[in-house]
């Protein structure tokens, strides 16, 4: 169980400071960007060392993109600060630099081949300055670590989706840049090959190096790909971490809804306890501060118990789904003083207790979350 009281002032100076490395290769500092009177961006600072995966997460609209457009020098910079490696890039006042005089590599969400040329000849154009024999060698070499090295004469019209997408990703990482920015490069692709794309393509940006700054709505994706993640919303940062701190330690109601489904539940703490239905939860709360307590499916314990009992007196199964790699539970929720609440279980492989089925109800504290109950962020997206 985790209980945040942080003001939104000091959730902010924990972001900056969570978000910044020693040596970073991109130095994001109080970027703010408009179009026309919509604020797109508002003060969102991050950085990304050498050959660190970093994670623009957030639902549509929250300002990623226009932060990836910002840092590859396809917006200009309004306000604030962009270094790299060590050297003022962008500021207000300085001249723009164009895309093009940049050491990044850019890969978006539709692949944007050159249809005339085959995969080869792909990938080798953006090497212009190199001998032809040095520009196949690092061409094939990189169509090689993505499996790709058989389709070097193919003609983009007769590759995959995937394919396509890896051909793409050879092609930004040929010239060597020292930053990626991927801009959901994997979201046009089916369940199953999007798996296997991601990892291949995690795997050629750790063995190649390069700093990375990839823009994702998916959750799971940014954990599965990100050293750290930037968690957006509304155009500021939310907040900045390992997967593991913002899954384990999220900041606020936004942060824990927005890695799955939660079991929403209120109540007063009283000598540093939440009472619930499910039982007491810890809080540092101050005593009669009205709570709201977050529960991940996956706090549920659930245990099958004999019972004689009618359903008003105890907790039973309201209904029982399998879903692949765990079970669904619909549960009735009976507290020992009379809570009741409607929630729902998740619980590893094949459970599924027949309808009416009483159970026995515990909770895994790191699962579960207490914020005052005027903390903002609860929609889930």
């Amino acid at each position: 169980m985790t209980s945040h009281l942080a003001s939104s002032a000091t959730v902010s100076e924990q972001t900056f400071e969570e978000g910044v490395v020693a040596d970073p290769l991109l130095a994001v500092r109080n970027i703010q960007h408009r179009y026309d009177s919509k604020l797109a961006v508002s003060d969102a600072s991050f950085d990304i060392a050498p050959g660190e995966v970093v994670c623009l997460l957030g639902p549509s609209g929250c300002g990623k993109t226009t932060l990836l457009r910002i840092v590859a020098g396809l917006e200009a910079l309004q306000q604030g600060e962009l270094k790299f490696d060590g050297q003022t890039l962008a500021a207000p006042g300085r001249p723009h630099v164009p895309p093009e005089k940049r050491s990044v590599g850019l890969a978006f969400q539709e692949s944007a081949l050159f249809p005339h040329l085959s995969v080869l000849d792909n990938v080798t154009f953006g090497l212009k300055g190199m001998p032809a024999r040095a520009r196949r060698e690092r061409a094939l070499e990189l169509l090689a670590q993505l499996g790709m090295d058989g389709y070097s004469e193919a003609f983009p019209h007769t590759l995959s989706g995937g394919q396509q997408q890896r051909v793409a990703l050879a092609r930004a990482l040929a010239p060597s840049p020292q930053l990626m920015l991927l801009d959901e490069p994997f979201s046009s692709l089916d369940a199953r090959l999007r798996d296997r794309i991601r990892d291949d393509t995690l795997h050629v940006l750790k063995q190649v190096g390069a700093g990375t700054l990839l823009v994702t709505h998916d959750p799971e994706e940014a954990m599965f790909m990100a050293d750290r993640i930037v968690l957006m919303r509304d155009g500021r940062v939310v907040q900045v971490g390992t997967p593991e701190e913002l899954y384990c330690g999220p900041a606020d109601p936004f942060v824990v809804t927005f890695f799955g489904d939660v079991n929403r539940l209120e109540g007063v703490a009283q000598r540093g306890y939440v009472h619930t239905a499910v039982g007491p939860v810890a809080t540092d709360l101050p005593d009669g501060a009205r709570a709201q307590v977050l529960m991940r499916p996956e706090a549920l314990r659930v245990v099958e118990i004999e019972s004689d009992g009618q359903h008003a007196h105890h907790s039973h199964v309201l209904m029982a789904r399998l879903l692949g790699r765990c079970s669904l539970l619909h549960l009735c929720v009976h507290g020992i003083d009379g809570q009741e609440a409607h929630m729902h279980a998740r619980v590893p492989g094949v459970f599924l207790p027949r309808e009416g089925q009483a159970v026995q109800v515990s909770l895994d504290p790191a699962q579960v979350f207490v914020f005052p109950a005027e903390a903002s962020g609860l929609e889930a997206v």
